[in-house]
């Protein structure tokens, strides 16, 4: 009965650990935040509007990295504005409702980041190791069909890991971390989360092992489809093509998997801890326009080309 009465009894508005920064240094990480989060939604928004508008980028390459973008603005957005306005109103609080959104779609960023990236590598898989089915196999219906299956099943398995989440009473407002996300949730709960952490690692298993399986499996493919190519020039894009991709996929499973860590490492300083979980949802939606902006020449191309149209026009 004591633990109903403390469910029913507890307050909506839960408690951010906040980043426990000195006065002094609130305005700086304030600007720094809110330049981050501009240049974030500057060169997502570039790298997404160009692809677009551009009729020669709509082939299965660029439909597929579309998505990036997309994802990308979904992270970065579940957290810039809430932490912008912690640092600027000094508040430290939250809804419980809008904890929740926030840790749905910061999980849904991570899950489609992997999955995206995956289909990424099989598609130069197919453009690289077999490229006389290429035009047969990755049809634009063949791609909406892999989008598709990406966005619905990771949306799936995020409602399914919240709802188990939702289903537990919750006895305590004060969060460990300075954004929501479901190990900080589940810290609140005050009844048994074994099937909780079973599912969560589950599909953090799943993910990875399809995810990192594929990825690992098509570049060794596409690595020695390159070593037997005597063309020199072929074999330097196609090189170029899969650094590219594994930067960007490295980058994010080390980070990722330094978050996952961070919350079971006791001797982890909070501050540590606060910092490798931001970073995830930083580094990545800032690098990746940027690196795909900046080495695939189609998309550098169309990007120059309009913004020398936009300065002569003026």
């Amino acid at each position: 009965m004591a633990v109903v009465g403390s469910f029913y009894n507890i307050s909506s508005v839960l408690k951010l650990q906040g980043l426990d920064l000195p006065p002094e240094s609130s305005l700086s990480a304030f600007l720094f935040a809110t330049l981050s989060y501009m240049i974030i939604l500057f060169c997502n928004l570039v790298l997404l509007i160009t692809i677009i508008l551009n009729k020669c980028l709509h082939e299965p390459m660029y439909i597929l990295l579309l998505n990036l973008p997309i994802n990308d603005l979904l992270g970065s957005t579940a957290l810039f504005p809430q932490i912008i306005k912690e640092l600027l109103l000094d508040t430290k609080t939250i809804e419980f409702s809008s904890c929740v959104t926030q840790a749905f779609f910061i999980h849904v960023y991570g899950g489609g980041a992997v999955f995206i990236l995956a289909a990424m590598a099989y598609d130069r898989y197919m453009a690289i190791c077999v490229p006389l089915r290429y035009n047969t196999v990755m049809t634009n219906a063949h791609i909406m069909k892999i989008i598709s299956v990406i966005w619905v099943s990771n949306i799936i398995l995020m409602t399914v890991l919240f709802y188990l989440l939702l289903r537990l009473p919750r006895c305590r407002s004060q969060l460990t971390h300075s954004y929501c996300d479901n190990p900080s949730l589940l810290e609140l709960v005050c009844a048994d989360t074994t099937i909780n952490n079973i599912y969560g690692l589950l599909i953090t298993a799943v993910t990875q092992t399809i995810s990192l399986g594929l990825i690992f499996y098509t570049y060794l493919q596409i690595l020695l489809a390159c070593f037997r190519n005597k063309r020199s020039d072929t074999r330097s894009k196609a090189l170029q093509t899969c650094v590219t991709h594994l930067i960007v996929f490295l980058l994010l499973e080390c980070l990722g998997l330094f978050t996952i860590i961070s919350y079971r490492l006791q001797n982890l300083s909070a501050v540590t801890r606060r910092f490798i979980g931001v970073s995830t949802l930083v580094f990545p939606p800032t690098l990746n326009p940027i690196i795909y902006g900046l080495k695939t020449k189609e998309i550098r191309t169309k990007i120059l080309m309009h913004f020398q149209q936009k300065v002569f026009h003026f």
